[in-house]
């Protein structure tokens, strides 16, 4: 499940369009500030942000002048009453993927979000690796490094750790993960991921800041504590 992250101060339109887009099976977590932004991608990873321009404090422009800076890689496009093409330029050149203006069309702006996911995906190349504590994580190569050390995956082992990360800080239930991993929910596929989870708990014990809780009859969470 692909994660949004929708800055919207509006009350009503939030919602709806919070509503919209979940039906839409996006995970979507939904904020009214700027700040709220900063502080979410301090800790947390999404797809794709959808930023609405007129907010108390910190407008949508300045917040993208800061994201680019520390967060180059998350794709965003603005969602504004304000239409005049100056604003449009100003949006584009502060690298927006799109800017749309207010009533949206909903359907509309999920076909386009589908679009930018599906061309990041296509893009990623071999070597984009995700950090994980001290740890350099590749998931396409199937490696996790430590310093010097190079710890090779199975493909499965990758699956895993990279969904985990996809849901860092959020529940990965266990019926997902079987489901879109081991492809069945039985009671050996239940006891397959267990050793599994135990294995990358055992090749990232060198980062105490990590962890991966059980929550019992649930599934994990995943995270670094700094």
């Amino acid at each position: 499940m692909k994660r949004i992250l929708l800055l919207e101060d509006d009350q009503s339109f939030g919602y709806i369009l919070s509503e919209y887009l979940t039906m839409q099976e996006f995970h979507v977590v939904w904020v009214k500030t700027a700040e709220e932004v900063l502080n979410l991608l301090e800790n947390e990873n999404f797809n794709l942000a959808l930023l609405d321009i007129m907010l108390p404090g910190i407008d949508g422009f300045e917040l993208a002048k800061v994201m680019i800076k520390k967060h180059d890689d998350l794709p965003f496009i603005f969602l504004s009453a304000k239409s005049l093409k100056i604003d449009k330029l100003k949006g584009f050149k502060l690298g927006a993927i799109d800017y749309i203006t207010k009533p949206v069309d909903e359907e509309l702006l999920v076909a386009k979000i589908n679009a930018i996911l599906s061309q990041n995906k296509n893009s990623e190349s071999e070597n984009d690796s995700i950090e994980i504590g001290t740890y350099e994580f590749k998931p396409k190569l199937f490696q996790l490094k430590y310093q010097d050390e190079l710890i090779k995956l199975t493909s499965r082992e990758a699956e895993l750790l990279f969904m985990l990360c996809e849901h860092k800080n959020n529940l990965l239930s266990r019926k997902k993960a079987l489901n879109e991993i081991w492809g069945l929910n039985d009671e050996f596929s239940r006891k397959s991921m267990d050793v599994f989870i135990s294995k990358l708990r055992k090749y990232l014990a060198k980062d105490p800041s990590i962890s991966i809780d059980n929550i019992h009859g649930k599934g994990f969470i995943f995270t670094i504590s700094h």
